[in-house]
């Protein structure tokens, strides 16, 4: 059964014009057809389409069923974007296949992007939603300055990832599952100096992951994929 983003099904038995053009011109469903829909808040929904015209498609809905949490807590990532804006959609696409809560995207000193078009980015992350079977869309945020970002009251577990020599202990050591956990991953050229003291005093704890020297978008793929794994619930 072909599975559509339907954000404002509570008031509304329309799917938005892109799914419906998706579902009536693509794939050419029509009335009585059955589908099946997720609100990317926890819900799938089975519907039935009762009328198609144009870039149109209404439905019926006949069942509602609340998924549960496919991991533990809450898993945030912050990134600065990189220059080529392939690699961090294709972080958007693959974490969002793995799971995770929340993305933002961060302004650092050495940032090669300091501005970026979110709009794109959450058609990607509804896509891998939808591909990977998932009920519950990431949240994604406009990018912020580092300084400003750092500085919010988080209520979980922060943490700063940087390639400057110092005892850092891996991140798969620091976790316990079901703490709300935040990464900050930085830009290809790292963190400045200041922003990562900035960071510790804002009680971001440095962390390493691991060895090999990873890319940005790399880095926060593996870092989604060990707060994923750890708060995994089986």
């Amino acid at each position: 059964m072909h599975l559509f983003y339907t954000p404002e099904i509570v008031v509304k038995n329309e799917l938005p014009e892109e799914e419906a053009v998706h579902c009536v011109r693509v794939l050419r469903l029509s009335q009585g057809d059955e589908i099946l829909l997720t609100d990317g808040c926890g819900c799938f929904y089975k519907a039935e389409i009762t009328a198609v015209g144009g870039k149109r498609c209404l439905f019926a809905v006949k069942e509602r069923i609340p998924q549960s949490p496919l991991w533990r807590g809450h898993l945030h990532i912050a990134m600065a974007p990189t220059k080529n804006m392939d690699r961090t959609e294709w972080f958007a696409e693959k974490a969002t296949e793995i799971g995770f809560d929340e993305l933002t995207f961060i302004n650092c000193r050495f940032s090669e992007r300091t501005s970026i078009k979110t709009e794109r980015i959450e058609r990607i992350l509804v896509s891998a939603m939808k591909q990977s079977l998932k009920a519950r869309k990431p949240v994604l945020n406009e990018m912020i300055p580092f300084d400003k970002f750092v500085s919010r009251e988080w209520k979980g577990r922060k943490f700063i990832a940087h390639c400057y020599e110092g005892e850092k202990p891996l991140l798969k050591n620091c976790l316990l599952p079901g703490e709300d956990v935040l990464v900050l991953i930085g830009p290809e050229g790292d963190f400045s100096p200041e922003e990562v003291e900035k960071a510790e005093a804002c009680g971001f704890c440095p962390i390493s992951l691991g060895r090999s020297r990873l890319r940005t978008e790399t880095a926060a793929l593996a870092a989604c994929h060990i707060l994923n794994l750890t708060n995994q619930i089986e």
